[in-house]
């Protein structure tokens, strides 16, 4: 598929990220990508996050392809039984971090933490770092092999945000590109 083919839906994590992240880029340079807005970037509310992710899913008559980055990576994890009529043909989600260091962070709703375990009911793929502070490389491993997500291979990337140097992220728009070709 080609991105002009359908809308891109981005999911920002904690935070919801600067004007330099990767992402914000890409929804600036993606014709048909959107950002998902939550009312709360700071504290994250379970049920906003995965009810928004849902509400625009539902605004659009094209095949959707969802990009997730850290806890909107998961949040997008989380909406997934609720989007098997909305369209989604595949979800590119990075760095998505563990229940280990969600359950450490005050400030997101407990719930995230119940990571869920169950396959994806569209393609994915799921870009992990062998040092992202959030995930070690074979949590990220076994969180895609229950979400039958194929994994990627970001090397020594940290979380793949801008404090990693990951400001236009490259690497990460070709491998979005050859990802969309596989749909």
């Amino acid at each position: 598929m080609k991105t002009s083919d359908l809308d891109i839906l981005i999911a920002p994590g904690l935070g919801g990220g600067s004007s330099s992240h990767w992402y914000t880029r890409w929804e600036q340079k993606l014709s048909t990508a959107r950002r998902i807005e939550q009312s709360d970037w700071h504290e994250p509310n379970f049920d906003n996050w995965v009810a928004r992710i849902t509400e625009h899913a539902s605004s659009t008559d094209r095949p959707i392809v969802l990009v997730g980055h850290s806890l909107g990576a998961l949040s997008i994890v989380h909406a997934a039984p609720l989007l098997a009529d909305k369209g989604i043909r595949a979800a590119f989600l990075v760095a998505p971090p563990s229940q280990r260091v969600l359950l450490t962070m005050p400030e997101v709703d407990p719930r995230f933490a119940h990571v869920p375990t169950a396959p994806l009911p569209f393609p994915s793929v799921l870009v992990a770092s062998r040092d992202d502070p959030y995930a070690t490389y074979e949590e990220s491993e076994a969180m895609a092999l229950d979400w039958g997500s194929a994994i990627s291979d970001a090397g020594n990337a940290g979380h793949i945000n801008d404090e990693s140097g990951h400001g236009p992220w490259p690497e990460g728009l070709m491998r979005f590109a050859g990802f969309l070709k596989t749909l």
